[in-house]
């Protein structure tokens, strides 16, 4: 019989009671004590009802299901989360034998109702629904009577199938995070450069000493130097010494991407701030280098507007994604990057001069190649290691290859000389890069030095000789274009008495 239909009767039969004792003949004050005991029956019996209605409410809105059964093993409940978790309807089981039930094998196993009763304690099994397949979390807990019996077995039972696949799903993403930060790292690894920095010359030596006491610092960078003279490469350097080297290095060349879209890369933007925006927003380069550093390249092409927005970020350190209003707090390093000079876009109205101060804690200039000849030597061999390596070959530069090598301009500088020893070193076949085709690519052989150089070359001459009547050529060359001697001398890496005592030894006429 059903609890419901038991509390049916039970009221039925109070109804019954409380018209029996009104047609009963006895005295009033019987009647009255009657009636008093009764009314504390229907007070128990209300307590009872809203008590046991609560209890059938809520367990029909638990996640898992509930199953009670007696201290028989006879079940006395089960829930609506059971029938749906297991398919089994409760009249399939209620007023049934756990141990019956469970001998017939149709409906479920793994039931722990009789252990439970066997040992008066917990207990925990896997379960399965025979009825839909699923598989089953089963806890047994006793409710004990005043005699210490077992008087109810309360069985919660938890769907895992979903479980499992939480855990294989779990496991994928632990393998796709670790995928993720492989890949993570190893693009950290590619965006860093790996060239060694030739330092032989007096300005490299002292750019280097500076890099080596900022690095560890969060001091604020700007590097300025023409294109090429390897800005990037020394960001890199700073980075990598820094105390934020395993956090994020984020790079933006605020001339690559348009004005109007460099404010929404830079600081991101909330769902819907304007047409074509993501419905869930996006995060911006600074927010992605927050705990890292951020490197913005060519900070001279951005326009006033950004740079007023860039100025209270330097400030306050905290950014404002476009459409939105919380502030998004920033621990980053900022390092900014040009080949203009700021000071004069500062004259022509085109760069804020208070965000240039903001930008220039500590200023660091590089020289172009030209003034650095006495490292071509060096840059051109690690250029040569790194590209025969990559494309397995032995290509060397020949004496006066190298020689004209330290002749050239540079106006590209060392980006333009690492992309001349890549191509030499990919068209080369027989393994020496030769003076007269290097001549012809760099478009010189016309000039009187080369000339001299490639004459040298095909015929033999006194060693010492040729190294005089090179370098008395390549002094005079750069003292008619700078117009001094003194002048001379900072162009060609040497000081000016030691140019000086060259002149007179070498005959070279200075008037």
């Amino acid at each position: 019989m059903g609890e419901e239909l038991k509390v049916k009767i039970i009221k039925q039969e109070i109804d019954e009671i409380y018209e029996i004792i009104e047609n009963l003949n006895i005295n009033q004050d019987a009647m009255g004590e009657l009636q008093q005991k009764f009314h504390k029956v229907e007070e128990t019996y209300h307590d009872f009802m809203d008590n046991y209605l609560d209890f059938i409410e809520i367990s029909d809105h638990l996640y898992d299901g509930i199953y009670i059964s007696d201290g028989t093993g006879k079940t006395i409940f089960v829930n609506d989360a059971y029938s749906r978790i297991t398919g089994i309807t409760k009249d399939e089981v209620v007023g049934r034998s756990v141990l019956e039930i469970s001998r017939e094998g149709r409906l479920y196993k793994g039931a722990v109702t009789m252990e439970v009763i066997k040992r008066k304690e917990m207990v925990n099994s896997l379960g399965k629904s025979l009825v839909n397949d699923k598989d089953l979390l089963v806890t047994g807990s006793p409710i004990f009577d005043e005699n210490g019996e077992v008087r109810l077995v309360v069985i919660n039972n938890r769907d895992i199938s979903n479980l499992k696949e939480l855990e294989l799903k779990n496991a994928e993403l632990q393998n796709d995070k670790q995928r993720a930060n492989q890949e993570i790292e190893f693009l950290r690894k590619q965006q860093t450069s790996k060239i060694k920095i030739v330092h032989e010359g007096e300005s490299m030596k002292a750019v280097m000493d500076l890099v080596n006491m900022i690095a560890p610092t969060d001091v604020t960078v700007l590097i300025t130097g023409e294109s090429g003279t390897g800005k990037e490469v020394i960001v890199d350097e700073i980075y990598s010494r820094s105390l934020r080297k395993n956090k994020p290095l984020i790079k933006v060349n605020c001339a690559a991407i348009p004005g109007e879209l460099l404010e929404s890369e830079l600081f991101g933007y909330e769902g819907g701030a304007f047409t074509g925006a993501r419905k869930t927003g996006k995060m911006g380069m600074f927010e992605l280098a927050n705990e890292g550093t951020i490197l913005l390249d060519e900070i001279g092409e951005m326009n006033m507007k950004l740079q007023s927005k860039l100025l209270r970020v330097l400030q306050n350190r905290e950014i404002v994604r476009i459409g939105g209003s919380k502030s998004i707090n920033l621990d980053i390093r900022v390092i900014a990057a040009t080949n203009r000079d700021l000071r004069d876009e500062i004259k022509a109205g085109k760069f804020r001069e208070d965000l240039f101060y903001r930008l220039n804690v500590v200023p660091i200039e590089l020289k172009p190649l030209r003034e650095r000849k006495e490292e071509v030597f060096s840059l051109s061999n690690e250029f040569l290691s790194k590209y025969n390596k990559k494309y397995n070959k032995s290509t060397e530069l020949e004496d006066d290859a190298m020689k004209l090598l330290e002749f050239y301009k540079w106006p590209g500088n060392i980006r333009e000389l690492e992309n001349l020893i890549e191509r030499l070193v990919v068209i080369n076949k027989d393994g020496i890069i030769k003076a007269d085709s290097l001549a012809s690519l760099l478009d010189i052989e016309k000039s009187d030095i080369v000339q001299n150089i490639l004459k040298n070359k095909s015929r033999k001459i006194n060693l010492k000789e040729a190294v005089h009547s090179l370098e008395r050529e390549i002094i005079e060359d750069v003292i008619r274009e700078y117009g001094s001697v003194n002048k001379a001398a900072a162009i060609l890496g040497l000081s000016q008495p030691a140019l000086w005592k060259k002149c007179r030894v070498l005959n070279i006429n200075v008037n």
